[in-house]
């Protein structure tokens, strides 16, 4: 019997937001998760756009888990991270997982560069970790609503659960534009998830 149901399937991810990987990428990422003893829960949203966010964020193995996930659903997914950690040499394979690289010194050029990439693709993915940091903040910020304001899209809400070994595709999101209640709303939902190390979240 195959364990792809059990840990994760390209099925969890509606057919217009798949990519074109092989099948050998996609058992890649199930194969990660295997070892690791982690599955993924739940369904990506049969959206045309969708901004996730992931959280807790407080270690680089969140990183690991995200991309073994990325992989396994086989999502069409562009990620947005700090241009710091798109080293030479391996630049060219964070890029083909999907990666964009910003720089936080200018929030509105990022806000601006995503939206035209959306205005580009027909379907899209983007996702960012709210926190913007793997260290313990008292607030995040509020630069992920503003973004799906701008892109007009919903919110999706993915956990990273260390505890139970779990990635959780949990709940759309519909901002309000009342950022100060949005934000207190979404931090509520990610108080059910552990991240690797708690003293980190917010």
């Amino acid at each position: 019997m195959s364990d792809k149901p059990n840990i994760v399937s390209e099925q969890q991810c509606p057919e217009h937001l798949r990519a074109n990987r092989s099948a050998f990428a996609q058992w890649v990422g199930r194969s990660v998760l295997k070892l690791f003893g982690w599955r993924v829960e739940g369904q990506i949203p049969n959206v045309e756009r969708v901004l996730i966010i992931g959280a807790p964020h407080t270690s680089n193995w969140d990183f690991v888990y995200a991309m073994a996930t990325i992989l396994g659903l086989n999502i069409r997914l562009r990620w947005l991270a700090k241009h710091t950690i798109f080293k030479p040499g391996i630049r060219w394979f964070m890029e083909w997982l999907g990666g964009i690289p910003i720089n936080r010194s200018k929030p509105q050029d990022v806000v601006a560069n995503v939206a035209n990439l959306v205005e580009r693709e027909n379907g899209i993915v983007i996702a960012l970790t709210p926190e913007g940091t793997r260290k313990r903040v008292d607030k995040w910020k509020t630069g992920f609503l503003r973004m799906a304001e701008a892109i007009d899209c919903t919110i999706f809400m993915i956990g990273l659960d260390f505890a139970a070994k779990r990635v959780v595709l949990g709940e759309t999101f519909q901002p309000t534009g009342d950022h100060e209640a949005d934000l207190a709303a979404i931090m509520e939902h990610y108080k059910r998830y552990n991240g690797k190390i708690p003293d980190r979240e917010t």
